[in-house]
């Protein structure tokens, strides 16, 4: 079995989810941009975080043999403080970063006036970039939300097809398949979905245009939670193939519309400093 996680946050994970994925069959991801449990004070901690994402970061997953892609943006929840959003101007050049496969995320968290002003702008840079969009949809108010991220998804002019919504569920699914978006599924432990759940709608909807995440973030999450989706289908009686549409052909589908997409992976060495498997200083 070959897992492609299109949403994975690999920077609060450890070595150790590294080793398990790769074992589990995982052999790309995508981390997209967000936040990093606390409040950023300045743009240029985010110039920080997105040189790990474009450069450490890859370097650590390469070392498990799991090719690593990003997506950059200023989130939505950091959208709100105005210390953050100078960062908009950073954007536009990591967009150009060779592993860089999208804008995001982007989208709401509140629902307000400055998170309009950032999606808006940050779905214009992926236009201009000619990237695919992560649309984050929110966790209070999900409906409201869903609808506006789509009325400015069509405002936009983007192609459709390049965008994806997450975060999906029962409630919102719908209103994004009668659109040509991507519908986005996170599966979690505790909230947000289920396997059993994803499996029940993947039932309902088909397999088409789906992206299912671990997502994986500095909470309860599980980054094996895509595997454990995909010992759920086959369960239920979908086919090997659908397995591998979902968790491999389509989220190559979706990122390789950037053109950037690499899925070759060339093992960092071990032991590179003094017996550890960390490389120090210089580069």
């Amino acid at each position: 079995m070959r897992i492609f996680d299109p949403h994975i946050h690999m920077t609060s994970r450890t070595t150790d989810d590294y080793v398990r994925m790769a074992a589990a069959g995982v052999r790309a991801v995508v981390e997209p941009a967000f936040w990093i449990g606390q409040p950023r004070t300045n743009p240029g901690s985010f110039a920080d975080y997105f040189d790990a994402l474009v450069g450490w970061e890859p370097y650590r997953a390469s070392q498990f043999g799991v090719r690593h892609h990003a997506t950059i943006a200023l989130n939505p929840k950091e959208a709100n403080d105005p210390r953050c959003t100078a960062v908009l101007d950073l954007v536009p050049r990591y967009l150009l970063k060779e592993n860089v496969v999208a804008v995001g995320e982007i989208g709401y968290d509140a629902i307000t006036p400055a998170e309009d002003a950032a999606f808006t702008a940050q779905l214009a840079m992926a236009v201009d970039a000619g990237l695919p969009v992560l649309v984050h949809t929110p966790h209070r108010e999900k409906d409201r939300g869903l609808r506006r991220s789509l009325d400015v998804v069509a405002e936009s002019g983007i192609d459709e097809g390049l965008v994806v919504i997450d975060h999906l569920n029962e409630v919102t699914v719908r209103a994004v398949r009668d659109t040509g978006c991507w519908a986005g599924f996170s599966i979690y432990p505790q909230t947000k979905m289920s396997p059993d759940r994803m499996v029940a709608l993947l039932r309902e909807y088909g397999t088409e245009r789906v992206l299912v995440n671990s997502a994986a973030d500095w909470g309860t999450s599980d980054p094996l939670l895509t595997r454990r989706t995909a010992e759920a289908m086959l369960a239920a009686g979908f086919s090997a193939e659908d397995v591998d549409t979902v968790f491999w052909r389509n989220p190559v589908t979706f990122y390789g519309q950037s053109g950037k997409l690499d899925l070759t992976v060339e093992p960092a060495p071990a032991a590179t400093f003094a017996g550890s498997s960390i490389a120090r200083g210089g580069s």
